[in-house]
């Protein structure tokens, strides 16, 4: 697979079989576990809204390296203490994972931010025990800030790895 050609494509209506695809428990185990097909499609109509506003709001992005689609990567406005930033997340499919597309993504998002946003940090909070989501943020060049509680999904509370990426 060639993953010189990495491309971020805004999610579509045709991209709700992704979201199945990352609903594998073995895409889910730091996330929560698997949702409902309901749940699945209330999330696909939130993605399919955040990329109609505009580009500041934030966007959802189907990954394609090579001649298809091998993950998702998004990034969306939240208040992390007191301040107005963006947050990131990503999910590679279980065959394509250990190929560096998850860091390219993620140096691809942060790009578009600085450009398209509206403000001045990006972070992500993957889960202490998440080593390969904790890699992708070091290689992409973020800076580890430290520990953080985080609560996701809503009424879980966790202990992550706050990651924070300036944007330009």
């Amino acid at each position: 697979m060639d993953t010189s050609s990495l491309q971020l494509v805004p999610w579509a209506e045709d991209d709700f079989w992704l979201l199945l695809r990352q609903n594998e428990p073995v895409m889910t185990e730091h996330l929560g576990g698997p949702e409902t097909e309901a749940k699945l499609q209330e999330r696909h109509q939130r993605y399919l809204a955040l990329s109609a506003r505009e580009p500041a709001a934030g966007r959802v992005f189907r990954i394609v390296a090579g001649s298809g689609s091998v993950g998702t990567i998004a990034f969306w406005e939240r208040v992390w203490k007191d301040e107005e930033v963006y947050e990131t997340g990503w999910g590679i499919l279980p065959e394509f994972q250990g190929r560096g597309l998850a860091a390219q993504a993620a140096r691809a998002v942060i790009v578009h931010a600085s450009v398209h946003g509206a403000r001045r940090h990006l972070h992500a909070f993957p889960s202490l025990g998440h080593a390969a989501s904790n890699a992708v943020c070091r290689k992409a060049g973020f800076v580890l800030l430290g520990e953080s509680e985080f609560e996701y999904p809503p009424g879980q509370w966790h202990t992550c790895n706050d990651w924070r990426a300036v944007l330009a």
